[in-house]
C-alpha cells in the first residue's frame, strides 16, 4: 500500500510538472492532461477514500495527513465526511436521506417518486456524458452547496470557524495550482490552456462519475422507501447488502486501480478496514450471505456493471 501510494503521488507530481513545462504538441499536452485527471481520480480512490474512513493506517495522524490530499485535489474533507461517511453509509440508497444520490437532480431520474420528464427517456445515453462533468461540478459548485446546506446536519453540528477557513483556503490553493499557475506558466494561448484543464476534468469526471454509480444505481440493488418516512425494517447490515453491489470482484486490475471500490459490499460492511483486505474478506461475506439467504449482488465485470447501470437509467426514464 505504501509503494502504491508513493507511485501514484509521484506520477501526479510528474504529470503536473509535465503539463506546465513540457514543450510538446497540443495533442501530447492533452494526453498529459488526461493522465493528470485520471491520476487525481486514483488518488481519491486509493488513498483519500481509505484515509478519510480511518482505514488507511492504524495511526489517526497518518490518516489525517493523507486526508489533506483530498483538499489538494479539489474536494473538501468536511463535506465528504458529513455527506459520505455519515449520511451515505447510514442511509444508503434511501431517497431524501442519502446525499450521494443527488447525481443530477431534475436531469437524471433515479427513483419512481421523482417527476418524469420527456428528456428522461434518453437519460441512459446522455448520463454518461454528464458524468464527465462530475469533477467540475463537485469542486466548483457542490462542495459549497453542501457545506452551507443546513438540512444535511443537525442544528448542533454547525461547521466550526476552522472548517470555514479550510474550505476557502484549500479551494483557493486548488484554483491557484490548477487554474492560475497553468494560465501563467504554460506556453500556449490562454484558451488552449483552458481547453487542457477542461480535458483534465473530463477525464477525471468520467472516471469518478462512472465508478461511483456502479455501487448502488444498478438493476439489482434496492431503493427502499421508509414507512412513515422514518422506518426501515431490515437490519443495518442486511440493508447494506440489499442496496449495494460489487463489480469485477475477481479482477486484480480493477481492485488495484479503483482502490477497492469494486468491493462496495465489503466496504459498506467494514468501512474502517483498508481496501487491500477486501478480496480476502469478500469470499467470507459471500458465503455467509448465501448461508443466511441474504442477497450478495455483483456484476462480474466493469462492462457488465456499466450495462446494468444503463439498464437502470433506462428503466427509470421509460
Amino acid at each position: 500500500m505504501i509503494a502504491k501510494t508513493i507511485g501514484i503521488l509521484t506520477l501526479w507530481v510528474g504529470l503536473y510538472v509535465a503539463l506546465l513545462f513540457a514543450e510538446v504538441s497540443l495533442i501530447y499536452h492533452m494526453m498529459i492532461a488526461i493522465g493528470l485527471g485520471l491520476t487525481m481520480g486514483l488518488i481519491g480512490f486509493n488513498i483519500c477514500h481509505d484515509a478519510l474512513h480511518g482505514a488507511y493506517s492504524k495511526s489517526s495522524e497518518t490518516n489525517k495527513a493523507l486526508g489533506i490530499l483530498f483538499n489538494l485535489i479539489g474536494a473538501n474533507v468536511y463535506v465528504w465526511k458529513m455527506t459520505h461517511n455519515k449520511i451515505h453509509h447510514t442511509y444508503t440508497n434511501i431517497i431524501g436521506h442519502d446525499a450521494d444520490l443527488q447525481v443530477a437532480p431534475g436531469i437524471i431520474r433515479i427513483h419512481e417518486d421523482e417527476p418524469k420528464k420527456r428528456i428522461h427517456k434518453y437519460q441512459h445515453i446522455y448520463a454518461f456524458f454528464l458524468y464527465s462533468l462530475a469533477s467540475v461540478s463537485w469542486f466548483y459548485r457542490k462542495d459549497y452547496m453542501k457545506f452551507f446546506d443546513a438540512s444535511l446536519r443537525r442544528e448542533d453540528e454547525k461547521p466550526s470557524r476552522a472548517e470555514y477557513i479550510e474550505l476557502f483556503a484549500y479551494k483557493a490553493i486548488y484554483y491557484i495550482f490548477f487554474l492560475v499557475i497553468p494560465l501563467v506558466v504554460i506556453n500556449l494561448p490562454w484558451y488552449l490552456v483552458l481547453l487542457l484543464l477542461l480535458v483534465m476534468h473530463l477525464a477525471e469526471g468520467t472516471l469518478i462519475g462512472n465508478v461511483f454509480q456502479l455501487a448502488h444505481l444498478v438493476n439489482e440493488t434496492d431503493m427502499p422507501k421508509p414507512e412513515n418516512e422514518t422506518e426501515i425494517h431490515d437490519s443495518w447490515a442486511v440493508h447494506q447488502m440489499r442496496t449495494t453491489a460489487n463489480f469485477a470482484r475477481e479482477s486484480w486490475l480493477a481492485g488495484f486501480l479503483f482502490g477497492g471500490l469494486n468491493f462496495q459490499i465489503e466496504h459498506h460492511l467494514f468501512p474502517n478496514i483498508c481496501h487491500v483486505h477486501y478480496p480476502a474478506i469478500s469470499s467470507i461475506v459471500k458465503e455467509t450471505a448465501e448461508e443466511f439467504n441474504v442477497p450478495y449482488i455483483e456484476n462480474k465485470s466493469f462492462a457488465s456493471a456499466l450495462k446494468s447501470h444503463a439498464g437502470f437509467l433506462k428503466k427509470m426514464g421509460s
